[in-house]
């Protein structure tokens, strides 16, 4: 389904971005964000961006936000509230997005911890899912979410990849299906090849998506 599909001309578009690369400048994957983003703005002025750069850190669940999670909010003491304060915060800035641009490389066959702890983070029951007598059901529904990997050596998409297929399956639990993978793989070996077609394909992605949006503004 094309994004243009689902949201009116008139939104003005609100876009969540996820950096978790531990390179400044050098990223690739940051770069390609910078394209997406520099693109989607021409093509829906006046978007709102939310930049969460996951790279420095955040904090692991452990026994206090689990325990608190587990807890009915009404019932949570002032403790247990703090203990998901950055985890709602989190979640927050994720509901609240039309788009999300996940831009990570691959480390050692999967994603980064950085981007492990923030799905860590986000993927709370009753909040962005929720288990029914049906089996668990995302609450995430009607977003696009745009995945920018970059890798050394390891393939996208191949046997080796455990870190875009996992990405798929995790948002798609959380409820967002509709969902593209654009790769700058195999850096190493294919040099400015491999960031040169991923650049090609995130013009060619939001022409397709946007198309009727490009036109109404």
């Amino acid at each position: 389904m094309q994004a243009s599909q689902s949201i009116s001309p008139t939104t003005k578009l609100r876009v969540l971005r996820i950096d978790a690369s531990a390179r400044g400048e050098g990223s690739v994957s940051r770069q390609l964000a910078d394209q997406m983003l520099d693109e989607l703005g021409e093509r829906m002025p006046g978007l709102t961006l939310v930049r969460r750069d996951v790279a420095p850190g955040l904090p692991l669940v452990d026994a206090a936000w689990v325990d608190a999670n587990l807890t009915d909010p009404e019932a949570r003491t002032a403790a247990q509230r703090q203990a998901l304060a950055r985890s709602d915060e989190l979640v927050g800035e994720l509901m609240a997005a039309d788009v999300l641009v996940i831009a990570t490389p691959i480390y050692n066959f999967g994603v980064p911890a950085s981007l492990k702890a923030w799905i860590d983070q986000v993927a709370r029951a009753r909040l962005t899912f929720r288990y029914t007598e049906y089996g668990p059901e995302g609450l995430l529904t009607g977003k696009k979410a745009y995945i920018l990997a970059a890798s050394g050596g390891t393939e996208v998409g191949s046997a080796i990849d455990f870190a875009t297929p996992w990405l798929k399956f995790v948002l798609g639990f959380l409820g967002i299906a509709d969902l593209e993978v654009i790769a700058a793989d195999r850096g190493m070996a294919r040099g400015d090849t491999a960031r040169q077609q991923a650049s090609e394909r995130i013009t060619h992605v939001l022409e397709r998506d946007w198309p009727a949006l490009a036109e109404a503004v």
